[in-house]
């Protein structure tokens, strides 16, 4: 896809993205990106990113991969509040060995709907950090109007993007028409202070695959499911689910690390 004539109206809210515009010569041929040591800090209010399904092998080493609403979205946890991502430190970067999703990735591209022309259009948000007039590194477009290698390997990106989330939403259905889904509860039981256990807290509601109603599909489905390749990544959801207890784990632990010493009184 390249970049588009300026479109009809764009639809859709999307996470990080505030102010989305096609992406236009006319609009943007004095505007680039300029490099940044943490270029991720948009990323900080993003407790739970969406996935595409070949990315979760790589980020169920990282936490919970879940399914969301009635459409079952994908989801990367790295959160355990909304708008706070445990893994983002505050000079922007991600913690190391952490998997950065490529919705993060293709930030601030993002295709966006043209209802009335019946097309996707590509567009930037211009209120990303590292967009600017002056001083930036990469270039939107060069001195003949044309895309730079920048942006078509941004276009590129994106693209590939596109094609992982159709094969993302095949998946999903999939999931349903095989009705594989269930509800799940993520829950915590905290330690009161003699050491008995307390009162449980759920931490999440959500969709993950039934491994009961798994193991009690036909031979020939499960050789399907296995041969089609979904089969690996629906155990990749599953194994993914004890990531729960690394975020509590973490979160306890940064929660007492805030705590003030107790003055020594002696």
């Amino acid at each position: 896809m390249t970049t588009a004539q300026m479109p009809g109206q764009l639809s859709g809210n999307v996470l990080f993205y505030s102010k989305p515009e096609p992406l236009a010569k006319e609009l943007h041929s004095n505007l680039g990106v300029k490099r940044m040591d943490g270029p991720f800090g948009f990323a900080r209010a993003g407790h739970a990113i969406p996935l595409t399904v070949g990315e979760f092998p790589l980020a169920a080493v990282t936490g919970p991969i879940i399914f969301v609403g009635d459409d079952k979205v994908p989801i990367a946890v790295m959160g355990l509040n909304a708008g706070e991502n445990m893994f983002v430190r505050d000079d922007g970067t991600f913690e190391n060995g952490v998997y950065i999703p490529a919705y993060v990735r293709r930030y601030p591209f993002v295709f966006a709907n043209d209802d009335a022309n019946k097309q996707m259009v590509l567009c930037i948000d211009r209120d990303a950090e590292f967009i600017t007039d002056k001083g930036y590194d990469m270039a939107f477009f060069d001195a003949a109007g044309e895309p730079t290698e920048y942006t078509k390997g941004c276009i590129e990106f994106c693209n590939n993007f596109e094609v992982e989330r159709q094969r993302t939403l095949a998946f999903v259905q999939l999931l349903k028409d095989l009705d594989l889904f269930e509800s799940k509860e993520a829950n915590f039981t905290p330690t009161n202070p003699d050491g008995t256990a307390g009162q449980p807290q759920k931490i999440a509601e959500y969709f993950g695959v039934s491994e009961e109603k798994l193991n009690k599909l036909p031979a020939d489905k499960l050789v399907e499911l296995r041969d089609n390749g979904a089969l690996s990544q629906i155990y990749a959801h599953i194994h993914s689910l004890v990531g729960w207890d690394r975020l509590v784990a973490l979160a306890m632990a940064r929660q007492a690390a805030q705590q003030p010493q107790a003055a020594n009184l002696q």
